[in-house]
């Protein structure tokens, strides 16, 4: 029998947004991988756990051995398939081996949160990497959402984009913390927002 990776989208945090079928397959699972914060969370306390970290190759080494001899859960937080480590396990793997269950990315949560949609909207990241000019140059009635970081908080990406023709008077909304207790959702201009501290790891959703 060939074992799977159950690839979990766990939503942005909290509980209430953990699809049914989310959590019966981590509650029945016996290994779990995830980030310190969703084992804590969610990992049921029989399983045997392994903590993401910046050493994916000892993640993969780890997930490799527990394959040879049961299905190994490995929880993402949002959705699998917008920036999460599906992209690696299916390089690594394959995607015959994978089981991908969908969650609420984090990205979907803010545009519901401000009652926009999305479905025009761009959507990018620069949590740990960099985005294409083209993709985040202005062009009028251009949306866009962007996963933030410390690095690329939403003040350098204020000034980005006004380097690269966004107006000042762009509307800018600031998701931090979502599905929290502490979540804290603000409106500004492009103009405001490069001046802005704080929200370092955010959605930062930017229509024209």
């Amino acid at each position: 029998m060939e074992y799977k990776i159950i690839v979990v989208g766990i939503g942005p945090g909290s509980p209430d947004y953990l699809p049914p079928v989310a959590k019966r397959t981590i509650d029945s699972a016996k290994v779990v991988v995830g980030s310190r914060r969703a084992l804590a969370a969610f990992a049921p306390p029989t399983a045997r756990t392994w903590i993401i970290d910046k050493d994916v190759e000892g993640t993969i080494a780890y997930i490799r051995t527990e394959l040879d001899r049961c299905d190994v859960v490995v929880m993402v937080s949002g959705d699998p398939g917008f920036y999460s480590l599906l992209a690696v396990l299916r390089q690594v793997f394959g995607a015959e081996r994978l089981t991908v269950i969908p969650g609420i990315s984090s990205v979907q949560l803010a545009f519901a949160k401000i009652a926009d949609i999305w479905q025009d909207a761009i959507l990018t990241s620069l949590h740990g990497r960099q985005a294409p000019a083209e993709t985040l140059r202005y062009t009028p009635g251009k949306k866009l959402g962007i996963l933030t970081d410390a690095e690329h908080s939403p003040a350098y990406i204020a000034s980005l984009l006004t380097d690269l023709g966004w107006p000042a008077t762009a509307t800018v909304h600031l998701c931090a913390n979502l599905s929290y207790e502490d979540e804290k959702i603000v409106r500004l201009s492009l103009a405001e927002a490069k001046l802005i501290t704080g929200f370092t790891h955010c959605v930062m959703v930017v229509a024209a």
